[in-house]
């Protein structure tokens, strides 16, 4: 490479990564808009489960042909980019395979194995999309994805083919360059995969096999920061928020919820004869009660926002919903897409109004979910068990419950009717205390 190429590298180097630090920048920010949340303890936990679930891929396995094809993917396209390291030092100073003398026989081991995974990627991937687009498995034809998330899914097989059939492509003309009398390439690297490639070269001259090995190698690496801010407007996000999620993922049991701390406050008062009745009210007498629930993502606390980025829009919370099986108008997949996508359209008006939100006359309740997605709700768990990053879409439905029937007292009809009985008469049933026990009468 001359001088021209190693500078026109830099340059695309920094526009590259520029970008994608942008959107990582406009990311953190986003989901910074949500609530705090305290989610630092128990950090042991914490790294065993970022470990197991998302470096492991222990949930993704349990339905063992996805998994494993899944891992096949994860592991070959995370390990093959350890490549881009060498690619970058080698376009900066014009040099070739520069590792290559320092690591011997471990880099030999190194690309032959990263050739291997390149065909295991191709393979994964190519059944990926036969399951999409001819099997057409029911979570990915289902209609709440449609449009631009049920076409990214596509994209993102298709950019991961070129990407590997281009590394494939530059490492058999490297090796034909290196095999040539006089070698244009020193030796370095072995090619279980590419020395079945490489006769295609034979007959070409030096100089046309040099030509193609540079343009496989620009469109390969132009190919990795393309698809590095590709990221940003897609759910393959999932690659790099899956070991946060999973690390600041909620650690209490299954359904054990949350209480509003200024609710507990006016229950103790009420059972509590002697206590203070101003104890419960704010310091400053001028500050706004705070809200109770969520209508809108800004109510929401930062991890289920994080949540909403990382989603991976696979569809297990929403095949294994009993609520959506029944033909009910609840999609957990959706619940997360859409709160997704309120935050992205939130952040734009942030952008667009320099730092600021102004109001858009919207929320993420009925704008983008309605009432009747969040009744159906039977609160079973079944979406946060399948999910295999740990999401959690029942958290987010039932804060957005807890809006409907504090702020709104837009309950349905028949929790409206328990709740009068709970206060009423001490049971959900419409007994007074007094006949509460003549069922043990009637024989």
């Amino acid at each position: 490479m001359s001088y021209l190429d190693n500078i026109l590298f830099a340059i695309l180097l920094i526009v590259g990564f520029g970008f994608f630090a942008a959107s990582v920048k406009k990311i953190i920010r986003n989901i910074n808009l949500g609530v705090d949340v305290n989610r630092k303890d128990n950090s042991k936990a914490r790294w065993k489960n970022m470990a197991l679930i998302a470096l492991g891929q222990s949930k993704m396995v349990r339905r063992p042909v996805a998994g494993i094809l899944h891992i096949f993917v994860y592991v070959g396209f995370i390990i093959i980019n350890i490549e881009l390291l060498e690619i970058i030092i080698d376009g900066l100073f014009g040099t070739h395979r520069i590792f290559a003398p320092y690591l011997g026989v471990v880099y030999d081991v190194l690309i032959a194995s990263f050739e291997i995974l390149a065909i295991l990627v191709i393979f994964a991937v190519t059944v990926f999309w036969i399951r999409r687009n001819f099997i057409r498995l029911k979570r990915f034809i289902h209609s709440d994805l449609k449009g631009f998330p049920k076409s990214d899914a596509n994209y993102i097989l298709y950019f991961e083919t070129v990407l590997m059939i281009l590394f494939l492509l530059m490492n058999a003309s490297d090796l034909h360059l290196q095999s040539v009398p006089g070698g244009v390439f020193h030796k370095a690297g072995s090619f279980p995969i590419s020395q079945f490639i490489a006769p295609i070269f034979n007959g070409m001259s030096n100089e046309l096999v040099m030509l193609l090995f540079e343009v496989f190698w620009w469109l390969h690496i132009v190919g990795i920061l393309i698809f590095m801010n590709y990221l940003y407007f897609s759910k393959h996000l999932h690659i790099l928020l899956a070991f946060p999620n999973t690390y600041f993922a909620n650690l209490n049991p299954e359904g054990q919820f949350d209480n509003l701390e200024s609710v507990t406050k006016e229950v103790k008062l009420m059972m509590d004869p002697n206590a203070d009745p101003f104890a419960a009210a704010p310091a400053d007498e001028n500050a706004a009660p705070s809200k109770f629930g969520a209508s809108d993502v800004q109510d929401l606390n930062w991890v289920q926002l994080l949540n909403a980025y990382t989603c991976t829009e696979c569809g297990r919370c929403t095949s294994a919903c009993p609520a959506n099986q029944t033909g009910k108008k609840l999609s957990p997949r959706k619940i997360m897409m859409d709160t997704r996508d309120r935050l992205q359209e939130v952040g734009k008006n942030i952008d667009a109004n320099k730092g600021v939100f102004v109001p858009d006359n919207k929320t993420l309740l009925n704008d983008y979910i309605t009432p009747e997605e969040l009744w159906a709700c039977t609160s079973c768990n079944a979406c946060v068990e399948e999910c295999p990053v740990n999401i959690s879409p029942l958290s987010i439905i039932m804060d957005m419950r807890r809006y409907l029937v504090m702020e709104q007292s837009a309950a349905p009809m028949s929790l409206n009717a328990m709740m009068t009985n709970i206060e009423n008469n001490g049971a959900p049933w419409q007994y007074s205390q007094q006949d509460r026990l003549n069922w043990k009468n009637e024989n």
